[in-house]
């Protein structure tokens, strides 16, 4: 159990470092920042006076690793064109994102699972191919598209919902939708086939035999021997909560983490760069992390597997 949860907080810790190597790597030898931030006009003195003032003069192993030691201590270092600490700037964006995030992936989790459940029970009706439609529209339609479509017709045509910005309800619902559009799918697609396999198990027949009834049958039968698939995507999803929320946030005008990786990136504010990347690795391998432990959870076979 103990060789378990260690090998899984290594690959964690291993996964977070290369992808602050990998990062670091990248933006230092993609082009030079003193010159985006000071423009092409500005004179030799003051680029030598910026790359000495950040320490972009030093030899890129030495950048490395005062960044490295920072980041043990807690700190990412100031941004280069706020002049603020990295954590203040992204903690400020963080909440909205959440928010978004967390709307949107409550309302997939809503309609994703109780579809895929009702598709599989009704297998090779038109309800099930219904769903399974709308699951193929979900997964492959692209946000920024459908997020345009739902300007066009919400704000443009009908003016019934705000386009862009935050403060009301109404300003979640064309963002929360959108974002939400491809996890409904994705869960509906994988618990209908989760479900499906169980529901051809021996253990079902025998309880149907022995007059459980339906509603019981799936709940504390059909559904946690199901979980395993289903919870993989919860898990992955949930992690893409700041990852996928660039694209819209960007549509909408949304003051979160994904518009301001996107702002960032433009202006080559590497410290701020740096730490959003970081930011959104975490989220992304501690969701993968909280799913290796639930499978763990779910199973003993998996646990002791390890």
């Amino acid at each position: 159990m103990t060789r378990f949860w260690l090998i899984k907080f290594l690959r964690t810790v291993l996964t977070l470092w290369l992808v602050v190597t990998f990062t670091f790597i990248v933006l230092r030898t993609s082009g030079d920042p003193v010159v985006a931030l000071l423009g092409g006009d500005a004179m030799p003195d003051e680029i030598e006076q910026f790359r000495q003032q950040w320490g972009l003069d030093q030899p890129l192993f030495v950048q490395y690793l005062q960044y490295v030691a920072q980041m043990a201590t807690g700190q990412f270092g100031d941004s280069l064109r706020d002049h603020r600490p990295v954590i203040d700037i992204i903690f400020e964006r963080v909440p909205a994102t959440l928010s978004l995030g967390l709307a949107a992936y409550l309302m997939a989790a809503l309609i994703g699972i109780p579809a895929g459940i009702l598709a599989a029970l009704r297998r090779g009706s038109f309800i099930d191919r219904a769903i399974m439609a709308f699951a193929v529209f979900g997964f492959a339609l692209p946000n920024f598209f459908l997020g345009i479509l739902m300007i066009l017709f919400f704000s443009l045509i009908l003016q019934v919902l705000p386009s862009s910005g935050t403060g009301t309800i109404w300003h979640f619902i064309m963002p929360a939708i959108t974002l939400g559009t491809f996890t409904a799918g994705t869960l509906a697609r994988f618990t209908r086939s989760a479900m499906l396999e169980v529901l051809e198990k021996p253990y079902m027949r025998a309880a149907a035999a022995k007059g459980v009834p339906a509603i019981k049958r799936i709940l504390f039968h059909a559904l946690p021997n199901a979980a395993i698939p289903i919870v993989t995507i919860i898990g992955l999803n949930l992690g893409q909560l700041i990852a996928g929320a660039i694209v819209v946030e960007t549509v909408f005008a949304w003051p979160g983490v994904g518009r301001l990786l996107v702002t960032a990136v433009s202006q080559r504010d590497l410290a701020l760069v740096q730490g959003l990347v970081l930011v959104i690795a975490t989220t992304m391998v501690l969701a993968n992390l909280i799913v290796d432990l639930t499978y763990g959870l779910l199973d003993p076979r998996i646990r002791k597997g390890a």
